[in-house]
């Protein structure tokens, strides 16, 4: 009896057994910004914003479309969801100039101006990304004083296009060189792609600030993988 009820659940409720089989940590996600991209090579990518009441809920559409700018050389998959590359299609490694595709939790907002933003980072003189797979603050933002001057890394407080952005919660891997210091930050009208990050424009960056100050997940995927999420998704 039991085993009949379970397969009456999951029949009547399908989108219950999709939201358990959903990637982490996609699968309890209430908001989801979503970043598509043409192909594994395109420089840019649409991002909407969605959300959803539980869990097993369907996806609602929030605010418009926006045209982002992503990687100089594309896309490749994250290291923790290579499992879902098929054949030709590339793996992030440090310096490869792609967004990592996958998915992950949007983290803590930052920029140069004083904020109440909850866990807002204030970005003041002497922080850095650290992109050194040979420092154990590898993948943080840490500053000068601490991590030494010889330690290579991004001296973010330099950089105008850290003004305003997001943390991406990249879970990298050190010995494998994973890539590092994933952002979502202010978009370069000129620029031709970024080095690994999402870009977006400010009035953008904004909005989206205030829309994941609560938690949200960030899916960034080229267009022939979102059926291989079928059910996950919007």
């Amino acid at each position: 009896m039991s085993r009949l009820f379970i397969i009456a659940v999951l029949l009547l409720s399908p989108g219950l057994a999709f939201a358990q089989s959903c990637p982490a940590p996609l699968n309890g996600a209430r908001k989801l910004v979503l970043v598509t991209a043409d192909t594994m090579n395109s420089t840019t990518a649409n991002v909407q914003r969605f959300e959803r009441a539980l869990p097993s809920a369907p996806w609602i559409k929030e605010g418009d479309l926006v045209s982002a700018l992503i990687g100089l050389k594309g896309v490749s998959w994250a290291h923790g969801f290579r499992a879902f590359a098929r054949p030709g299609e590339p793996v992030k490694v440090d310096g490869d100039k792609r967004v990592p595709a996958g998915f992950f939790k949007i983290g803590r907002p930052f920029g140069f101006a004083p904020s109440q933003r909850p866990g807002y980072i204030r970005i003041e003189d002497g922080m850095t990304c650290v992109d050194d797979p040979a420092s154990p603050a590898y993948n943080t933002i840490a500053s000068r004083a601490t991590v030494g001057l010889k330690v290579r890394g991004e001296d973010m407080w330099r950089i105008a296009l850290y003004r305003r952005g997001l943390v991406v919660e990249y879970p990298t891997n050190r010995a494998a060189r994973a890539g590092s210091c994933i952002f979502i930050h202010v978009r370069r009208a000129a620029a031709k792609g970024t080095s690994g990050c999402v870009a977006l424009p400010e009035p953008a960056l904004e909005a989206l600030q205030d829309f994941t100050e609560s938690g949200a997940v960030l899916a960034v995927l080229p267009r022939q993988a979102l059926y291989r999420f079928r059910g996950c998704l919007p």
